[in-house]
């Protein structure tokens, strides 16, 4: 799997206490590496996090990507083989209320572990993790390329687009020709699964409410998400890194990791789908629709063009929507009603993604 290339390594990911941070450590524990995690907090409860009870599983360090003086003692301590940055504010409607934190933590954050990085002088790869928000999103049909225009309306869109725009000057101006670290950013969104417990999450605003056969409220029905499974940017983001071991010629780059055109579902159709998986016999009992507009912009179409992943590491998504579901589903019904240990439920959820890819010939099954 990943041409074995975890197995016995250590890694460090940023933001391990997180939705995709928490589904990432776990998918490297099964591939035998040893994990670092640096978190600011665990920042939701219930939390993933602890739930997997993850904390005895790993090495756990509480500090914040914004402290530059602690995030280089963490690198030199351990040494990592590689680095996942996923540390993020990753909330649109926060960025809103707390537009410093949002730009410090993901402009000032990212710019501090390739500063920590910088004087890092063994063998690394780290994968830089941003958003499709980075993109300028001008409502178009086709999906987003890599080269296409950097920015945003929103602050969140901003601090994303910035970020960008300081790996990228990092790259140039450190690393391009010191091959002792490599790099690449991996951009993903609208990311759904179980254990996720964010504020204004579609998925679990929804179950929260299902579970007690309530209503859940929601707005925008008809806007339009290419929805994904957590551990599909994931394997992205695995075999990429995997890939940049021995390819230099991706070092540096960006890529999308996003599903294929047929999993670009409105917010109501995503609701009806997995109503029918929860159990609901008349969707009009599930849902009530708002008709007022959020307090800040919202895009209604966001999609990217993932070709430049397929041709170059040969990526390309694993599971259909109908599955995407089903493990969501699967997921939040054992949390929320049954007392099985959720680590063991993860964990088979990964092998059954592992099983799919194999029966589908994924490139990372390798």
């Amino acid at each position: 799997m990943f041409q074995n290339s975890y197995k016995g390594k250590t890694v460090l990911v940023t933001g391990h206490t997180g939705f995709k941070g928490s589904w990432l450590i776990t998918w490297l524990l099964k591939l035998g590496a040893k994990v670092i995690g640096v978190s600011k907090d665990i920042p939701t409860n219930p939390s993933m996090f602890e739930i997997l009870k993850l904390k005895d599983k790993i090495n756990h360090y509480i500090i914040d990507v914004r402290n530059l003086k602690e995030i280089k003692k963490i690198i030199f301590k351990h040494n990592p083989d590689f680095v996942f940055h996923l540390a993020a504010q990753a909330i649109v409607s926060k960025s809103y209320l707390d537009p410093v934190d949002t730009v410090s933590t993901n402009v000032i954050g990212t710019m501090n572990v390739l500063e920590a990085l910088r004087f890092y002088k063994k063998r690394c790869i780290a994968i830089i993790i941003t958003s499709d928000k980075c993109y300028e999103n001008v409502e178009q049909k086709k999906g987003y390329k890599e080269e296409d225009l950097l920015g945003g309306k929103d602050v969140y869109s901003g601090s994303k687009g910035a970020a960008e725009l300081i790996i990228k000057s990092y790259f140039n101006s450190f690393f391009k020709k010191d091959h002792t670290l490599k790099l690449a950013v991996g951009r993903a969104g609208n990311v759904i699964g179980g254990g996720d417990f964010a504020q204004d999450r579609i998925i679990v605003d929804t179950v929260n409410s299902w579970k007690d056969k309530n209503m859940v409220e929601i707005r925008s029905p008809n806007a339009t998400r290419p929805w994904q499974h957590v551990l599909e940017p994931l394997s992205g983001y695995l075999l990429l890194g995997a890939k940049l071991l021995n390819d230099h010629n991706l070092n540096g780059e960006p890529f999308n990791f996003g599903p294929d055109s047929s999993q670009d579902i409105t917010v109501k159709a995503l609701l009806q789908n997995l109503a029918q998986i929860w159990g609901w016999n008349e969707f009009d009992d599930a849902i009530k629709i708002h008709d007022f507009k959020p307090s800040f912009d919202e895009a209604g179409l966001l999609k990217l063009d993932c070709n430049k992943a397929k041709n170059f590491i040969n990526w390309e998504s694993n599971l259909d929507f109908n599955e995407t579901l089903m493990f969501i589903s699967e997921w939040y019904k054992n949390y929320f009603l049954t007392t099985l240990n959720l680590y063991n439920v993860t964990l088979d959820q990964i092998d059954k993604f592992e099983k799919l890819g194999i029966e589908r010939k994924r490139e990372w099954i390798n």
